[in-house]
């Protein structure tokens, strides 16, 4: 039985057809529905807001993973608990407060992730590490899909497994870009928890076969 999770991203599924998409992901050995949040200030597109995502949460049976690439996460906070979201990622980047950004994602019952750009060093969540249930490295520059992976995210989860143990955490560390059957081995033996995958799934010729074969893969 795998260790690790695997977290689809719908940002990559067909939007005339989502319903199904959903339903696809229900049905597959996912874990997670991963959803992510654009306003086109803190990233440079937009996509999916509260109606789609309502939609969304009408149909899945798997948690969802809303991860916001928004400026002032805070002020949804409420909103997103209301629509069903079981974890909420926020920005590093985008919290001048983070730590009560956190407080206020858990007191509504979320588990609560912070995001790192792929410029940002793992050091800067050394003194908030114990409070974040995930921490979402993210591996391409974000804002869009289909992007290549960035091979330096390894020794970042090096670090943040490292930081993690050192601090007694229990946060897990989440994966969002590029990822594929070529470096999800990779990946897990390095330290992630969750595997957020888009286009390699969704871009397939059968998407339910790819996530089985993404939850079988093999260490390297």
């Amino acid at each position: 039985m795998k260790e690790f999770k695997i977290a689809p991203s719908l940002l990559a599924a067909d939007f005339g057809n989502l319903q199904r998409d959903v339903e696809m992901v229900n049905q597959s050995e996912a874990d997670w529905h991963h959803i992510d949040i654009m306003d086109g200030v803190f990233v440079p597109n937009i996509s999916f807001g509260m109606p789609v995502l309502k939609v969304i949460s009408n149909h899945a049976t798997k948690p969802l993973d809303v991860h916001l690439m928004i400026v002032e996460p805070d002020r949804y906070i409420d909103k997103f608990a209301e629509l069903g979201a079981q974890i909420l990622t926020v920005h590093f980047e985008a919290c001048t407060h983070l730590h009560r950004t956190i407080q206020a994602i858990k007191a509504k019952g979320m588990k609560a992730g912070v995001a790192l750009n792929p410029h940002t060093p793992v050091r800067v969540l050394t003194d908030i590490i114990r409070e974040i249930d995930l921490v979402c490295v993210m591996s391409v520059n974000p804002g869009y899909g289909g992007q290549s992976f960035i091979e330096n995210t390894y020794d970042k989860v090096r670090k943040l497994k490292k930081l993690i143990l050192k601090k007694n955490s229990d946060a897990l560390i989440e994966i969002d870009g590029g990822v594929n059957a070529n470096n999800a081995g990779k990946l897990i033996e390095t330290g992630a928890d969750v595997l957020v995958a888009g286009s390699f799934v969704f871009n397939s010729a059968d998407p339910r076969q790819t996530i089985a074969e993404l939850s079988a893969v093999s260490l390297t």
